[in-house]
Order: C-alpha cells, then sequence, then structure tokens
C-alpha cells in the first residue's frame, strides 16, 4: 500500500473565506508547508474521517474496486450512502473520483493525515 500523506488545517469558515480572497487577490501566497485540505472544526474532521469513513478508505485501498456496485458488495453499504460519502470526501481530496466505461471508480488520495491547528491569543 503505498501512503499518501496530508496535512490538514483547522480553520474557521470566516478566515478561510477571507484566506480565498486573498490568495486570488494575490496579497497571499500559501508556502508548501500549510495544509492542503482545511476543516472548520475538529468535529467537521471527525466527522469526515469518522471510524466507518475510515474503514471505506481502508477498502477501497486494499480491494480496489472497480464501481460503486462492486463497493456496495464488498462492504454492505447502500450505493446512495456511498455515492454521497464518496462525493463529500471527493471534496476534501480525500477520494478521487473517475468515469471508467460507466461506472464511478474510487481511489483514495489519501491515506495519512497530520493536523495543524491553532487559535487567536488576542
Amino acid at each position: 500500500m503505498q501512503i499518501k500523506k496530508v496535512k490538514v488545517g483547522i480553520m474557521s469558515q470566516e478566515k478561510y473565506r477571507q484566506r480565498t480572497i486573498d490568495i486570488a487577490a494575490g496579497r497571499y501566497r500559501p508556502s508548501e508547508e500549510e495544509p492542503t485540505i482545511w476543516f472548520e472544526s475538529l468535529r467537521s474532521l471527525a466527522q469526515v474521517l469518522s471510524p466507518e469513513n475510515q474503514q471505506l478508505l481502508q477498502v477501497i485501498v486494499r480491494k480496489q474496486p472497480k464501481s460503486l456496485t462492486e463497493l456496495e458488495a464488498l462492504t454492505g453499504r447502500a450505493k446512495s450512502n456511498l455515492s454521497r460519502t464518496l462525493k463529500r470526501l471527493e471534496r476534501y481530496g480525500i477520494v478521487k473520483l473517475h468515469k471508467e466505461k460507466n461506472a464511478l471508480v474510487p481511489e483514495v488520495a489519501a491515506t495519512h493525515f497530520s493536523v495543524e491547528f491553532g487559535f487567536d491569543a488576542a
């Protein structure tokens, strides 16, 4: 199994929105050491990387299903549930979904996470 490490950051929606605006305006340029995936809170991180979703990611890495139908058979989870979960994981850059023939094929883009966060002392 290939280890795919990513750095995760925690930042409020307001600060993330301002950061995005500053990047678009050229006022801020992220460094390579900064997180590449951002969550609003530790709670939202815990929901996305729940034990059930971690198990799902492990199945995808180990079994490499070629469709959601195959993943449904491997996990016992309904295809509609899998689709919703995978699309959410894709929005965070944890999963990539590829169309091959007439099937949606999931690929895990991140297997190891380091979390970085702080708070304003002011």
